[in-house]
């Protein structure tokens, strides 16, 4: 913001010398207000005032400690969950210290006494309980738990209680999760994405109830995947059925953009280094617009 506001007010002074003297300046205010605010330590850094600044730190402090809740759910942490949560890091280009603090936060959320309630408490209390980064937060959750290529019933158990107090419904999750594979499916990794919901089948057969075995055998079903299946996923990611008029397929495709886009989701507090995530959601809604829209007369 320094290093904005100086360009900007040096060039109006002084064109383009002022611009680079206000560049200047502004660096030099930027890293004056770092070491003031470095103090709070971890996650804390993300942002420059301290209402985002303590924020951002409960969001990834939540994300990664929710993660570790996750992971621990099967009774033991495997390597390639841990990955998973590696993978994370690295998307959202956490720094050595940062990532000290997520690992740290995804420990605890292995405790058998994590307190998860709590912790989604002070997430939803601290968000305002604002629906639409809060679905983000969980969305997060559903993709790096799939992304390890396994989804267990304990796992998906798990969701359903950080669904439930974030203020989701069963048919909440079961809606995210089923538009999540519709993305895989959107993104041509079916055939992965197929072994590994054959294997969490497997595993539901033995441990789920009525509910959790029936979901898991729709999540889990292999098939090839067709150019008109991906144009169904297109609408499910859209939310909106393949009978929708212009209008409704239009107001479907602006409330979902709405939901996702980067720019909306960080101005409500969406911390700026879990945008990629949100950008490839976009692109994905993007996408299957488009789709719907050429196979369309």
């Amino acid at each position: 913001m320094g290093k904005l506001l100086g360009f900007v007010f040096g060039f109006l002074l002084l064109k383009i010398p002022g611009a680079i003297l206000g560049l200047i300046a502004g660096h030099m205010f930027d890293k004056g207000m770092s070491n003031d605010f470095s103090r709070s330590g971890g996650f804390g850094r993300f942002f420059a005032d301290n209402e985002r600044l303590q924020s951002s730190a409960i969001f990834f402090h939540a994300l990664f400690a929710c993660l570790g809740h996750i992971a621990k759910a099967d009774g033991a942490v495997t390597q390639s969950e841990i990955n998973v949560a590696l993978k994370l890091m690295d998307d959202m280009g956490l720094n050595e210290n940062d990532r000290r603090e997520a690992q740290q936060a995804f420990r605890e959320g292995k405790d058998q006494h994590f307190p998860l309630n709590n912790i989604l408490k002070d997430l939803k209390h601290d968000l305002h309980g604002q629906k639409i980064i809060l679905q983000a937060f969980l969305e997060m959750l559903i993709e790096a738990s799939f992304a390890d290529g396994q989804l267990s019933v304990s796992e998906v158990e798990v969701l359903d209680k950080v669904a439930s107090g974030l203020g989701f419904g069963h048919k909440d999750l079961d809606r995210l999760i089923r538009k999540f594979e519709a993305e895989l499916r959107f993104r041509q990794r079916q055939d992965a994405f197929s072994k590994a919901r054959d294997e969490a089948r497997s595993r539901a057969q033995e441990q789920a109830n009525a509910w959790r075995d029936k979901a898991q055998q729709q999540y889990s079903r292999a098939r090839q995947y067709s150019d008109k299946q991906r144009l169904t996923d297109a609408y499910r990611i859209l939310n909106v059925a393949p009978t929708a008029d212009e209008k409704t397929l239009k107001r479907a495709y602006k409330k979902a953009m709405n939901e996702h886009h980067p720019d909306k989701l960080i101005a409500k507090g969406l911390p700026q280094q879990a945008m990629e995530l949100a950008k490839v959601k976009a692109q994905d809604i993007q996408a299957a617009y488009e789709l719907i829209k050429s196979s369309r007369p």
